[in-house]
């Protein structure tokens, strides 16, 4: 995961401008574009992109826009409409949960480029709300059991204080949302056009209520970007980035959600999906996932946290003992700050837990030894246990 210093305020803004400009002349993903972005920096990848004096994977992705430098339009232009640009570095930029599309990329995975920056409409810190977030995703055209289903896992997700992400569009989007929205929790629309376009057209007042309870909207399209199949298709990679799993509540076999379900797993993150009735289409989706082995079972919100597996304490209606329960305070909270499906360095354990990075070293091996944590090329990760510590029976 790049590292980037904070730069003095005149730089960044400039910056953000330079970023601007770049989000307008290439349409995400962009990995030639990305890859200059990081090899020079954006101010020189900028200059070189109006110039044409870059790679030609670069000019390939920028020649049909290079001339739309309307970086300070669509800056004032999101202003106005209550938005701003976030890019890397500043301080609410998920750059841990971005960093899945950075690995996975680099990994050969198609189609998952890391975004160059986010217009996030609302007052909420980005970086806060993906700290500890789920995806609720499924079709468009769901059956009232799919809907009821999804109001009721971003309820629940809400009273858990678990931010819901999700694409803001007709059926199990919608439903997931006002869920959350019904049980006072924060919930965030990914959209597949600019963050001032509400679509679709009837999900206005939806959008708008999602910001003022704490929620945002972000995109990475430039403000009046219309939407376009291709782009929700693109968008759908920052939904599973952004969030610990993703759940496809209903899907058919060709449905949207399914793609998002696909990328997570790509990602390393965790996939879950919803059994429907045995003989319903709208659920062949959801159904093949679990079949084959893709996907974990659930059915309620208290299966979400614990296959996820970092969200705070056991189900309240059982007095059954946690695996944890023997793990001294040090430990316990350098386990808390594990996650089970991507490495954590030493260092990044310390900055979540608050534990010095000596002790931390110290900890981790032990927590291996016990059966809690497991070392692997991209650092620790959580292993979660069904059974308290010294009872393996």
């Amino acid at each position: 995961m790049s590292v980037v210093p904070q730069a003095p305020a005149a730089s960044r803004e400039a910056e953000r401008l330079t970023r601007a400009y770049l989000l307008r002349v290439a349409e995400p993903p962009s990995p030639a574009l990305f890859a200059l972005v990081e090899a020079r920096g954006p101010v020189e990848a900028a200059e070189r992109v109006r110039t044409g004096e870059c790679p030609e994977k670069v000019r390939k992705e920028t020649t049909a826009r290079k001339h739309l430098d309307l970086a300070e339009q669509d800056l004032a232009k999101a202003a106005e409409h209550g938005a701003r640009l976030v890019i890397p570095g500043d301080d609410e930029w998920p750059a841990w949960p971005l960093h899945s599309l950075e690995l996975a990329s680099a990994s050969g995975v198609p189609d998952v480029t890391p975004p160059l920056a986010l217009w996030v409409w609302g007052l909420a810190s980005l970086g806060s709300l993906a700290d500890r977030a789920v995806a609720v995703v499924g079709a468009r055209l769901c059956s009232p059991y799919g809907q009821n289903n999804a109001g009721e896992l971003g309820h629940g997700l809400a009273e858990k204080q678990v931010p819901l992400f999700s694409g803001a569009a007709l059926g199990i989007d919608a439903a997931a949302h006002r869920g959350a929205l019904a049980g006072c929790g924060a919930t965030v629309a990914v959209l597949g056009c600019g963050a001032d376009v509400s679509y679709p057209s009837g999900h206005e007042r939806l959008l708008q209520k999602m910001v003022d309870q704490g929620g945002a909207v972000v995109s990475e399209y430039p403000p009046a970007t219309q939407p376009a199949r291709h782009r929700f298709l693109v968008r759908n990679r920052l939904i599973a980035a952004l969030t610990d799993g993703t759940v496809v509540v209903e899907a058919g076999r060709r449905s949207g959600a399914r793609n998002t379900a696909t990328t997570a797993g790509a990602l390393g993150k965790v996939v879950m999906a919803m059994p429907g009735p045995v003989h319903s289409r709208s659920s062949t989706g959801c159904h093949d996932l679990i079949r084959d082995g893709k996907a974990t079972l659930v059915a309620s919100v208290d299966d979400v946290l614990e296959t996820v597996g970092r969200f705070g304490p056991p189900r309240e209606d059982t007095e059954q003992p946690r695996p944890t329960d023997g793990l001294g305070r040090e430990s316990e909270r350098v386990y808390e700050a594990l996650v089970p499906r991507a490495g954590r360095s030493a260092e990044e354990v310390a900055a979540e837990s608050g534990i010095p990075v000596p002790r931390v070293r110290a900890v981790l091996p032990e927590l291996e030894l016990d059966g809690f944590a497991v070392r692997g090329e991209t650092g620790w990760r959580r292993i979660v246990r069904s059974t308290p510590l010294g009872n393996f029976s």
